[in-house]
């Protein structure tokens, strides 16, 4: 595919500069503090991508910490005058390593459901519902469309770049316009769950909370094909879910699952199966 650009959408939220004095710790970049959620995160998964290109100007324009600082101030740049509350602010890289950047308003989000200590389990028993004061709230609710036709694993699934036709085409056999609170998984030739259109979907297995894999660099003979999402790996490094293949068919009625991304953070949800000749229709609440 010619003329793409590599891409990542970031929360912007001047809310998160309480979070060294609200109790929260291990957050990572946002530790420091920072208005921008998981910024170092974004940074790496832009870079992976041009490493994978082999775009020299691009990995060049954001490599190192001179990199992340120089992306670090890209961003206070464009953000200086929009205001306190929380926005998308979608930036692109280009093979030439040039910037460039979107912004739009995004809703407020508990601070917990961007930074959780523990994601709940599926009953009030679960040991993994021991959190210490940052445990993610379940007041979101959403609607997730199970796609009825397969996807095939590549660079574009991997990898987050404006070439996006078959998250697009599956959001559209799924109805969903913007605004609405529905999301749609992608399955894989081999049945598997891929990953959400624009989340990283989390379910419940053996007692735990598991994701489908995804391997460090692109390889179509392992993983599920989907991209490696900033909150993904977020929850992976804190031990709160681990890798695992979940097949399409095994979701069921009322299975309670949570779906992440780099702008919502962490969101809980219940499968509501309801099988058609195009999708599986699954309730988040």
């Amino acid at each position: 595919m010619d003329g793409f650009q590599i891409f990542t959408s970031i929360r912007y939220d001047p809310a998160l500069l309480q979070i060294p004095h609200l109790g929260f710790t291990n957050t990572g970049w946002n530790q420091a503090p920072s208005p921008f959620y998981m910024l170092d995160f974004h940074r790496d998964r832009m870079l992976r991508a041009a490493i994978n290109w082999k775009w020299e100007a691009a990995i060049a324009a954001i490599s190192g910490e001179e990199g992340l600082e120089r992306l670090q101030g890209y961003l206070q740049s464009i953000t200086t005058e929009i205001g306190n509350g929380p926005h998308r602010v979608m930036i692109t890289l280009a093979q030439d390593g040039t910037l460039g950047h979107q912004i739009s308003a995004l809703p407020a989000t508990h601070l917990n459901n961007l930074l959780p200590d523990c994601l709940p389990g599926p009953s009030p028993q679960d040991p993994v519902q021991d959190g210490k004061g940052t445990t993610p709230t379940k007041d979101a609710i959403y609607e997730l469309l199970v796609d009825g036709q397969r996807t095939a694993k590549s660079e574009f699934t991997h990898y987050k770049t404006t070439s996006r036709e078959m998250y697009n085409e599956a959001r559209k056999r799924a109805q969903i316009s913007l605004g609405d609170k529905k999301e749609v998984l992608l399955v894989n030739d081999d049945g598997h769950v891929m990953e959400g259109s624009i989340s990283t979907p989390y379910f419940w297995r053996g007692g735990k909370w598991v994701t489908p894999p995804v391997p460090a660099q692109f390889d179509v003979s392992q993983g599920s094909g989907g991209n490696d999402g900033t909150t993904r790996r977020w929850a992976l490094e804190r031990n709160l879910v681990t890798e695992q293949v979940v097949l399409a068919s095994s979701l069921v009625n009322d299975e309670y699952c949570w779906i992440s991304n780099g702008l919502r953070g962490f969101i809980c949800g219940k499968v509501k199966s309801k099988w058609n000749e195009l999708f599986e229709v699954v309730t988040l609440v």
